[in-house]
């Protein structure tokens, strides 16, 4: 009878965590199916993976199974050491990134974003090997924990950061748009569209045959970008010619040639859209890379501009560098919020080494 009580015990624990487990998956995706682009969903979709981690973990030892345990256990172990691996040596992947980088595209000093992470690691790990301030008075060392910390925290919001990218690029595509946004991007000697700004408007071509194949409306082409100090056109112009010589008629396309940056690509679109929409009630979808649609559709949805992006595909060494630029363009954007977060963990410190200096802490 005890035995029995206990194993109905245990069950019930079980089906509490399996609820747990679930509700934390159901909120993430609901919330990530209603607003993509959330940050939000990045830290709900960590917490369902942790229930999920203890529920499996769980589930198997409940089983008393020993060698799915053992196999449960080497796989665990496999998964920490690759992670290991992947930390102690990320440096040497950041380094041969920006020597690709540098060797295949231009010296600018943004596409040399892979090399000061890569020489930000090597640094790290030499000041944790060499061990400084060990011989330091505590009260110094739990200052100099600060910085350790404040890092942590960014590795955090970078963490959350590619969760939300790699879940964008899933986001269900809905052939049923009344305009394709097509953002803009550089031209090449000020009046020919780039390979990159190519392959944003073939995908967006592409995207509206499908749509047809589908027996749905043909949509429209907004192609924004206007025209920088060193172009002799503008970028929606260009990307005009472009498409027409593809076999789009010039009536299927609008032009929104007044935009400098990514904000007014979605505000200044969303105008145009609805002008000739003739209200705010039209399906849209843009265009850029697949690196840049998160950014992008934070500004979109800044802009008022109710739409979701479909990226394109971009060279798979380039992928690292143009991240860091991404990651490090949105840690900007909310910059006042992590300001205050990282104020509050020095602060923290502050407070500790003070403790610790008076002598309250032993």
């Amino acid at each position: 009878m005890i035995r029995l009580f206990e194993i109905l015990n245990q069950n019930r624990s079980f089906i509490i965590l399996s609820l747990i487990m679930l509700a934390t998956l159901t909120v993430f995706l609901v919330s990530w199916l209603k607003e993509p682009r959330r940050l939000l969903n990045g830290i709900l979709f960590t917490v369902f993976l942790l229930t999920f981690g203890v529920w499996l973990t769980v589930m198997i030892l409940s089983t008393s199974l020993r060698p799915l345990i053992l196999t449960y256990e080497i796989l665990v172990a496999l998964f920490v050491a690759a992670i290991t691996m992947i930390a102690a040596f990320s440096w040497l992947f950041f380094l041969w990134n920006a020597y690709i980088v540098w060797k295949r595209e231009s010296h600018t000093l943004s596409n040399l974003l892979t090399l000061f992470f890569g020489i930000g690691i090597i640094v790290v790990w030499l000041i944790a090997l060499i061990g400084p301030f060990r011989n330091m008075p505590s009260w110094v060392r739990i200052l100099l924990y600060a910085p350790t910390a404040v890092f942590d925290y960014l590795l955090f919001v970078a963490y959350n950061f590619l969760v939300n990218l790699t879940f964008y690029q899933i986001v269900p595509r809905q052939y049923n748009q009344d305009y394709l946004i097509v953002l803009g991007a550089g031209l090449s000697q000020g009046e020919t569209v780039t390979p990159l700004l190519a392959s944003r408007i073939n995908r967006a071509i592409e995207y509206a045959q499908k749509q047809v194949t589908k027996g749905r409306k043909k949509p429209k082409f907004i192609m924004s970008g206007g025209k920088g100090g060193d172009e002799k056109v503008s970028e929606a112009q260009a990307m005009t010619e472009y498409a027409i010589a593809r076999g789009i008629e010039p009536s299927d396309i609008l032009l929104e040639d007044n935009s400098k940056n990514t904000y007014q690509n979605m505000k200044f679109s969303a105008e145009v859209a609805a002008k000739d929409f003739g209200s705010k009630k039209y399906r849209a979808k843009f265009f850029s890379n697949n690196y840049h649609i998160f950014r992008a559709s934070l500004y979109a949805k800044a802009a008022g501009l109710n739409a979701n992006g479909v990226g394109c595909y971009t060279r798979f060494y380039f992928l690292p560098n143009a991240i860091v630029r991404e990651f490090a363009a949105i840690l900007l954007l909310n910059k006042k919020r992590h300001i205050i977060a990282i104020l509050l963990i020095v602060l923290f410190f502050i407070i500790y080494a003070l403790f610790d200096l008076s002598g309250l802490i032993h």
